[in-house]
């Protein structure tokens, strides 16, 4: 995906790391290599001439922050005036909680525990929607979620079909009405449907139209108000480039759109186009769709995705978590951590920062990484996390502070507390007296042992 986008910005920044000294000159010719590279990926001139500004003035001006190269700096400034392109607000580097706001993707926030939420799916005909219904289906399942269907594309013939061979894949139940005409009516009947069955989320995929549609542009604003859905998805198609900025502003006006999937990303060059003029329109970017499996659907952090294209890891992420850890720690904590003689409360502190930034996205992100680690081995990562955090909160001050004092009838009780079984206790306390040894070890070491940790080395 974006090859020539990413070959292009990578050559760029070959210029800057091998330079033996940062001058004008250098930068001049950096900013022209980046001009190149998204003006090839059909990015707007006027939004490609503002980053490039920007990015010659904060590089000659700003002076490095303490501890980082100029060169290093550079590079920084570039990750965060891409990342500002695709929608993201703020310094490449700031604070956990503000990326928490300000780039949060995620569907799910808009979610409501305890209530059948709705999600309505918008989009231009030919955009890929109905596929990309089952993707999202697919891909909300996988992360826990209830889902239903509701097929209210009354328009093209097969679209109801289609929905009910791909959802039937996922094991995901469809409702819809054959012979029936009224969209409106089939997305209110297909919420009363669903409703005994205690779902988390109804999807309601809709007839494809066009922003110069009036009749079906009103029949989207009539079912936005009948169904009052948390969340309105936004479907583009990625080929059509800069127009993407028009059609997000039409559907928009007609039924607020709290967020847009991409489609057809995987091999078009106009896909920088659609990117940058999705997030311009103030919805962000939520899903990427990379090809045609039902599996391909990815959740788009635009840190992350530069991130991806300077062939550097989510640089960002990772280093507000270790800014995190850094102020957060207690300093006895670190030294105890690093020496290999941290107690079990230290564990537990550990592991809620790194639930603070999700541990999918720590190893995701890590440079060299993400492609390492199959996506069945981070669901098992994850989950096995999760259960050693609730048997520590599980565990008393004493047993937390001496673990060795946990025996059979200790162990019981901490095993219904926190929904486990006992020999999961065991494990975990296993491959904490070990972990202590692998702290002092190098980080390749490390990393390898945590894949052991959890059973997957």
């Amino acid at each position: 995906m974006f090859d020539n986008l990413r070959d292009g910005l990578r050559s760029a920044l070959k210029k800057i790391v091998g330079a033996s000294d940062i001058n004008e000159e250098i930068i001049d010719s950096l900013c022209k290599d980046v001009q190149r590279a998204l003006l090839q990926s059909d990015v707007n001139v006027r939004l490609v001439l503002t980053i490039t500004k920007n990015l010659k003035e904060r590089a000659i001006k700003e002076q490095p922050p303490k501890g980082l190269s100029r060169k290093d700096h550079i590079v920084t400034i570039l990750y965060g005036e891409l990342a500002s392109m695709l929608g993201y607000s703020g310094d490449a580097i700031t604070t956990i909680d503000k990326k928490s706001v300000d780039d949060d993707p995620g569907a799910t926030r808009f979610f409501k525990p305890g209530k059948q939420n709705v999600v309505l799916m918008l989009g231009i005909q030919g955009s890929g929607k109905t596929t990309v219904t089952a993707k999202l289906a697919r891909w909300l399942t996988r992360h826990g979620y209830r889902v239903g269907v509701v097929g209210a594309d009354t328009w093209r013939p097969g679209a109801l079909t289609q929905l009910k061979m791909n959802c039937a894949k996922i094991n995901v139940e469809v409702y819809g009405e054959e012979d029936s005409k009224n969209a409106v009516g089939i997305a209110k009947h297909g919420l009363e449907h669903f409703k005994p069955q205690n779902l988390d989320i109804v999807i309601i995929d809709t007839a494809g139209r066009h922003k110069e549609e009036a009749g079906l542009l009103q029949e989207m604003n009539d079912m936005y108000k009948v169904v009052t859905p948390e969340l309105v998805l936004l479907i583009i198609d990625g080929t059509i480039g800069q127009q993407a900025f028009a059609q997000a502003e039409a559907f928009h006006k007609a039924a607020p759109v709290g967020g847009i999937i991409i489609t057809k990303l995987d091999g078009t060059a106009k896909g920088g186009g659609a990117l940058a003029a999705s997030a311009a329109t103030g919805a962000k970017v939520m899903f990427i769709g990379t090809g045609e499996r039902i599996d391909d659907l990815e959740q788009f952090s635009s840190t992350r995705f530069v991130g991806r294209l300077l062939g550097m890891g989510d640089i960002k992420a990772l280093l507000e978590m270790a800014k995190g850890l850094e102020t957060q720690a207690d300093e006895n904590q670190a030294k105890r951590v690093l020496s290999g003689k941290m107690t079990i409360e230290d564990f537990y502190a550990q592991m809620e920062q790194v639930g603070k930034m999700g541990f999918r996205n720590v190893i995701e992100n890590m440079p060299g990484l993400s492609g390492m680690v199959k996506e069945d081995q981070l669901d098992a990562m994850q989950e096995r996390m999760e259960k050693w955090r609730f048997i520590i909160q599980s565990m008393t001050g004493e047993e937390k502070k001496d673990p060795d004092i946990i025996n059979e009838s200790r162990r019981k009780r901490i095993a219904r507390g926190s929904g486990t079984p006992e020999g999961e206790i065991r494990h975990m306390i296993q491959q904490y007296n070990n972990s202590k040894a692998m702290m002092k070890q190098s980080k390749g070491r490390q990393m390898q042992g945590l894949m052991r940790r959890f059973g997957l080395g």
